[in-house]
């Protein structure tokens, strides 16, 4: 990790953890609240957040006022014109606290694919006020018929000098889409390819509607029956591009949510004794906690090595196949394991690792779940 990626790495853990403390000084003396201070993910307890919440804008803010979210904007529009590389560390940082914040769906899914393929004029037009904090993004990347379908069901039916287009077709799994100003659509323009359609969410013919998720990430299926096209975001590349910045953010959010998942299990297998000794000391614990480690080291080198070839122009179709393909595959049992080792604590909805998992469970219905994924490593192998 370079200086660059190290600073932003320890400012973001400072202000997520601060708001963390701050909410978990509320909570001291209410009833029902688990964990000590000083341990990981304290502060992040508590019933779940209703469905029709929306983010925590409080913390959003702050993120914004910590200079974070322009980490990946254009100076010329008040940010720092880094890379994905800065924008991974502030991922992983948002998964280990489990914040409650549209991160993945406006810095991955949305300023980044807007960077890297929009004009200046659309580069300013479309990220206006993200690094304020005022202005949230997102992708609409899945359909019912594929997690991210290289040719999309949904068109864009092109205008010419009259306007940029319309778009019809329906997405499902949208994140934060009712909070959005912007929605990055990749859509099929017939004989000529792909390319990105950007539709503003309140825009005629876009209709929401909300559907579950295992964590409080608010997701709608999106329909769009020519609905007018703000922007095209244009290039051979822009759609698969789009779809490996997705699945590299989901991996970076998720190689910190099993992190803190790890954190918690390890100083709770320290400190809880049976018969007299530390679980941790016992070899069976030993050796499942061994695993958790492994799965989560595993997909934090998977996941740095798909983020430094996004950064840095190279070839990232496998490295991000492999870190998604790991997210899918291993995360959900390393989850599994983690709460098993927390006894009936792991399962009390008051206590934070819950957390962890919803949020892991989501990404891996966002990659599109193993079988798709070991499906794209197969087609990669001939």
């Amino acid at each position: 990790m370079g200086q660059t990626q190290q600073a932003a790495a320890e400012a973001a853990a400072h202000v997520l953890g601060g708001h963390a403390r701050g909410k978990a000084a509320g909570q001291r003396g209410q009833p029902g609240r688990r964990g000590q201070p000083g341990q990981p993910g304290f502060g992040l307890g508590g019933p779940p957040a209703r469905q029709d919440d929306s983010y925590d804008r409080a913390l959003w803010k702050e993120l914004a006022q910590a200079g974070l979210l322009g980490l990946a904007v254009p100076g010329s529009l008040g940010g720092e014109g880094l890379g994905v590389a800065e924008t991974a560390v502030l991922l992983t940082e948002a998964g280990r606290a489990a914040a409650g914040v549209p991160a993945l769906a406006t810095l991955a899914m949305g300023v980044l694919p807007v960077v890297r393929w929009g004009s200046r004029d659309q580069q300013q037009a479309l990220l206006a006020g993200v690094a304020a904090g005022d202005t949230v993004l997102t992708a609409a990347i899945r359909e019912p018929s594929e997690p991210m379908p290289p040719v999309p069901a949904a068109t864009l039916r092109e205008r010419g000098s009259a306007g940029a287009g319309t778009v019809s077709g329906v997405k499902i799994g949208v994140p934060h889409a009712a909070a959005a100003a912007w929605i990055l659509v990749p859509a099929s323009l017939g004989a000529n390819g792909t390319a990105i359609a950007v539709v503003a969410a309140s825009a005629p013919g876009v209709t929401l509607r909300r559907t579950p998720s295992s964590s409080a990430t608010p997701e709608y299926t999106v329909r769009l029956d020519d609905a007018p096209a703000a922007q095209i975001l244009a290039g051979s590349d822009a759609v698969p591009d789009l779809y490996r910045l997705t699945a590299a953010g989901a991996c970076s959010l998720a190689d910190g949510a099993l992190a803190g998942a790890l954190a918690l299990t390890t100083e709770h297998i320290r400190s809880r004794q049976q018969f007299g000794r530390p679980l941790a000391t016992f070899q069976a614990v030993a050796q499942q906690i061994a695993d958790v480690a492994i799965a989560s080291r595993t997909l934090h080198l998977a996941t740095a090595s798909a983020c430094w070839r996004l950064d840095t122009g190279r070839d990232a179709g496998s490295d991000t196949d492999v870190a998604a393909y790991w997210l899918a595959a291993e995360a959900p049992a390393a989850m599994r394991a983690c709460h098993h080792l927390h006894g009936g604590t792991g399962m009390d909805v008051s206590y934070p690792l819950h957390k962890y998992s919803a949020v892991v469970k989501d990404l891996v219905g966002l990659v599109g779940g193993v079988d798709y994924r070991l499906g794209l490593l197969g087609d990669r192998a001939g």
